[in-house]
């Protein structure tokens, strides 16, 4: 089941913001985040706020949350323009959940309500995730006209026993085949999300579904190292030495086969789990929130950033639903951030990313410590004599430890 959601001041009735969050808002960039709570089925390794049918009854629905998250755009634009902030979106990004299990119209409803509410900006990056099962050819062709401009498929795995173990339902073959028809429906950016590290796991199948993935024409991948959260059925099956956890430096190894076909393929890192063939394909949603952008987080659970003001929405979607209907922000609980936690954000993020942190943001113990990890192999020399710390493939390996190293 879903995690619980961490506790911290009351969000306004209102969901007004503090006058801090404004501050500076027009050299920073605005984005939008939608999440879908729905799934056909769970699988053994989620712990996202997803629900399936059989877990809500009759409490919530498609179209409760929809009309609930049209309001919540609404209320977006009245609280970001209450200070005269007048930018336009840059990004949005639908999650979940199952966004595909939504429908083109009602998935192109709602980003028609974010440009009437808030404005698109000109070339704005519209990407939806997507499962493959719940994806076909008019879903495509429809999210295409609606505006969608990037899809982000769940491939996982091509190897049968591996997404068993996983609970994906999805056939081997069946991402590729979505990815063939989304070039035809006209989506020119296409990811395909992989996992490592999955019990009973071998190098040969994951090396065998980065292949297939390069061999898809994709020109994004995500690869990320399976972590087991607690409360999942993944987490019992760990616990009771059902399925073995890999050590640390298989998943190292695994690390870098992907690091090393996806380069050989053309495909290459800007940030530690992901790589793009060129700047064009790289996700612009998310260098948003490594770069310290703003963003509003609609749905259930939502997550919002705002200026240094961050809360998080009630996570159930009837909960949801009703605050909304009732004109009460759905949000749980915020913080405002001060000066120094948003210094450590910046440093454990901006570390992650191919253009590295400026080393002006660290105070003086951090420059020599960055001096030390770069005589370790774990920084690029030659880089940080021009004032940047950018991770080596080495470094890439122990991004976190670094970020610490540099704000201790």
């Amino acid at each position: 089941m879903p995690s619980t959601l961490p506790d911290g001041d009351p969000v306004p009735v209102d969901g007004s913001l503090p006058d801090q969050a404004y501050v500076g808002s027009a050299d920073r960039s605005l984005s939008i985040y939608l999440h879908v709570p729905f799934c056909a089925t769970r699988c053994g390794y989620c712990d996202f706020n997803t629900y399936t049918a059989g877990e809500l009854g009759t409490s919530a629905s498609p179209d409760s949350w929809f009309a609930a998250a049209e309001a919540e755009i609404d209320l977006a634009a009245e609280v970001l323009r209450r200070d005269g902030d007048d930018r336009a979106v840059s990004t949005v990004f639908v999650g979940g959940g199952t966004p595909s299990l939504m429908g083109a119209e009602r998935l192109g409803g709602l980003l028609a309500r974010i440009d009437g509410a808030l404005g698109l900006a000109p070339g704005a990056e519209v990407t939806t995730e997507a499962n493959p099962e719940s994806t076909d050819r008019a879903l495509l062709d429809g999210l295409r006209s609606a505006g969608y401009t990037r899809l982000s498929l769940g491939m996982q795995s091509t190897d049968p026993g591996v997404l068993r173990v996983l609970e994906r339902t999805h056939t081997p073959g069946r991402p590729l085949e979505v990815v063939r028809w989304a070039r035809e429906a006209g989506f020119a950016h296409v990811n395909l999300d992989l996992i490592y590290g999955t019990p009973g796991e071998t190098d040969t199948q994951f090396a065998d579904s980065l292949h297939a993935a390069i061999g898809a024409g994709v020109d994004h991948v995500s690869a990320y190292s399976l972590i087991v959260e607690p409360g999942t059925a993944m987490a019992r099956a760990v616990r009771t030495g059902r399925l073995p956890m890999p050590a640390e430096d298989v998943l190292a190894d695994r690390y870098l086969i992907a690091d090393r076909l996806l380069t050989g393929a053309g495909l290459h890192w800007y940030e530690v789990s992901n790589w793009a063939a060129d700047e064009a394909s790289r996700c612009r949603h998310n260098l948003a929130y490594w770069r310290g952008g703003d963003w509003w987080g609609v749905g259930p659970g939502a997550h919002s950033h705002v200026g240094g003001v961050r809360w998080w929405n009630v996570k159930h979607p009837h909960a949801y639903a009703t605050a909304l209907a009732q004109g009460r922000s759905p949000g749980y609980a915020r913080e405002v951030l001060d000066d120094d936690a948003r210094r450590t954000e910046d440093v454990l993020l901006r570390l992650r990313l191919l253009e590295g942190l400026p080393l002006a943001t660290l105070g003086e113990s951090g420059r020599i410590e960055a001096g030390l990890c770069a005589a370790e192999g774990l920084l690029d020399p030659e880089v940080l004599a021009r004032g940047h710390a950018v991770l080596t493939r080495r470094g890439r390996l122990l991004a976190d430890g670094i970020a610490i190293r540099l704000l201790d």
